[in-house]
């Protein structure tokens, strides 16, 4: 059992990592949506930039995209789980408030509370934060 515990101390400040990056992919992909159309319209695409949505999506490709290389983590990871909280609040709380499976706001919270995550701990090893941070 000890050699159990040695292996996930440490193999968990990678796993981190891994977290942010395959969070920030998924992220980006609902700002690439909502700017682009890509992937696949989901009926949101060529938003005003100066709309709400228009500001998620930046937010999103663009934050999501800062998260994925792990630059500015900790400030971006933040300023990402307050636009979750707020979208939550906005959007979804107002269909079903009870349970986010009904009002369609569970990736929501699950993105808030993973950002909100990593705006504590970091970006991990694999990231620019800690590669500049070196230099």
């Amino acid at each position: 059992m000890a050699n159990a515990g040695a292996f996930w101390i440490k193999w968990s400040p990678f796993l981190l990592s891994l977290l942010r990056i395959v969070a920030a992919f998924l992220f980006m992909q609902h700002g690439m949506q909502k700017l682009f159309g890509f992937p696949g319209a989901g009926g949101h695409a060529n938003v005003h930039l100066f709309s709400l949505m228009g500001l998620a999506g930046v937010l999103e490709c663009f934050g999501g995209g800062l998260l994925l290389l792990g630059l500015f983590t900790r400030p971006i990871a933040f300023i990402l789980s307050g636009e979750m909280a707020f979208a939550y609040f906005m959007v979804h709380y107002k269909m079903n408030h009870v349970w986010p499976i009904l009002n369609h706001g569970d990736e929501a919270v699950l993105f808030c509370f993973v950002f909100l995550y990593l705006s504590a701990a970091g970006g991990g090893p694999v990231s620019l934060d800690r590669a500049i941070r070196r230099v």
